[in-house]
Formats: structure tokens, sequence, C-alpha cells
């Protein structure tokens, strides 16, 4: 009883992220939840006893429990069998890794998940699992039931139909969560100029009307005044993902008060948005990934 309780313990703490892969995976808030709910069903039956990474494991779980969801929505070519791999031992993914200090790389938005539906559902997986996760193609590949080397294809393939389908044709999940990690580090450390080579010249600072409120924070604009303001504020930053791209949050006391959206342009940062008005707050999907 008392490992079970541990177990439940530790899977309430890893809910948020796995339910914000599901999401990512499946662009259903409805799905993601079903999800989340049948991964624990599999994990309270499994002998969780030997796993080491707890996270590495939940993540191939949701995986193909997504897999699984995308496949019984479409037939696709490349999954002539229509046949699942075995559920993961937990042994064989009790080393599984860099998925859980990495995270979420950076998450896709609305428009994103739009473009993701036009994808196979292992090219999909492949493409999530990898660019906005950071699992290496060996444990991918064990997940969709194909090789290192063809996993690494979906999502190459998977990568390629998505710049197509975007407008702006750069989507690069891993440089936009390396933009905002560069600009959090550097607030933290005080590092002025490290700030001011991360931001547009022309940068702007919106507060909304609680944050105004709350600290006298006008309107600001110009990397020097932007990055002196963020200088001041930073202790309390912490990474996140907010309304489905990379941002920060504002945690205090171990309660979000207030989250920071950013909008990149290549490499650096031309829009900040602070937002600490609770109405809004409570409308944002905020998940922090350094807890």
């Amino acid at each position: 009883m008392e490992d079970r309780d541990r177990l439940s313990s530790a899977f309430e703490a890893n809910r948020p992220r796995r339910r914000a892969q599901a999401y990512r995976m499946l662009g259903s808030h409805e799905e993601a939840d079903d999800t989340v709910q049948e991964t624990w069903l599999r994990v309270a039956r499994a002998d969780a006893t030997t796993v080491e990474n707890l996270g590495g494991w939940l993540t191939t779980i949701v995986a193909r429990i997504c897999l699984d969801r995308l496949r019984a929505r479409r037939s696709r070519p490349e999954d002539p069998a229509g046949t699942q791999p075995p559920e993961p031992a937990a042994s064989v993914v009790a080393s599984a890794g860099p998925e859980e200090e990495a995270v979420i790389a950076d998450s896709v938005g609305a428009a994103l998940l739009v473009v993701l539906d036009l994808l196979s559902p292992g090219e999909r997986v492949a493409f999530v699992l990898h660019d906005v996760f950071a699992v290496p193609f060996d444990e991918i590949g064990a997940i969709v039931g194909r090789s290192p080397d063809a996993a690494r294809q979906l999502a190459s393939r998977a990568r390629r139909r998505v710049q197509g389908a975007t407008a702006a044709g750069d989507v690069d999940l891993v440089h936009r969560r390396a933009v905002v990690e560069a600009f959090l580090t550097a607030a933290r450390d005080g590092d002025f100029d490290a700030l001011l080579a991360i931001l547009d010249p022309d940068v702007v600072l919106r507060p909304d009307a609680a944050t105004v409120r709350m600290g006298n924070v006008p309107e600001t604009r110009g990397a020097s005044a932007v990055a002196e303001f963020m200088h001041r504020g930073a202790g309390a930053l912490r990474l996140a993902v907010v309304d489905g791209v990379a941002g920060l949050a504002w945690k205090p006391g171990g309660r979000i008060l207030g989250a920071v959206e950013l909008t990149i342009a290549g490499d650096r940062i031309v829009q900040i948005e602070l937002t600490r008005e609770p109405e809004h707050l409570e409308r944002l999907d905020v998940v922090l990934l350094d807890d």
C-alpha cells in the first residue's frame, strides 16, 4: 500500500506534463485527459518497483496510447499491419532519460496543431517526441515499431511538411526554447549585455492592467529599458509553456501569479506581454517545465 501511495503521488506530480504531451499529440483536451487516465490504469497494473526514471516511462506509455488513438482516426500506408508494439516493460524504459530533463522543448500552438493533423500518426508522434520533448530516435523507434533510422526519417518528413504548411516556413521548436532559456538565464544572472543581445532594439514590453497596478510598470520600449526591468524582476521567473508556446511564469511562494508571453523573430525577442490579471491567467494554459 505504501509503494502504491508513493507511485500515485509521483504520477499526480507528473500529470500536468503528461497531459501537455498528450494534448500536443492529439490536439484535443478531452482525449488528452482520457489518455492520462488510461496511462494511470496501465501504470497501476504494472510492476513499477524497478523504474528509475518515472518520467521516461510515462512518456513512453502516453506516446503509445496516443499512437493508438491517432491510428484509430485514420489508416496510413506506413502503418500496414495496424498493430502496436507491446507495452514497455519497466526494466526496459527505466533508463530512458533526456526527455524528462528537456521536458517540453517548446510546444505547439493552435495553428500548428491544425498543421499536425496533416501528418500520419507515425510522423506526428515522431515529430512531437523528438522536436518537442527531445526524445532520442532509438526510443522513438521502439514506440512506433520502427528502426531508429526510420524514426528519424518520420520526424524529418514531418518537419518538412510542417514547415511547408506554415506561412513563415521556419517552425523550429528547439530553437524557440533555446532563445527563451538564454533570455531567462541572462535575466537571472544579471548579464545586461547578454539581455541586449537577445532583445530586439525596438522590443516592446506590454503589461496588463493588473501588472501595472501591482508594480507601477508602464509599457516599455527599447532593449535597454526592457532589459533593466526584466533583470529586476527575474528572481521568481520560471521556464514554462504558456498557451502552447515557450514562455515564462512567475511563481513566488509556490503559486503561479503571472505569465510572460514572448514573441520571437529569428534570434531575438520583439515583444514581451506580462499577464497578472487573475481572470486572464485562469484562461491561460500554463505548464511549468522545471518543477
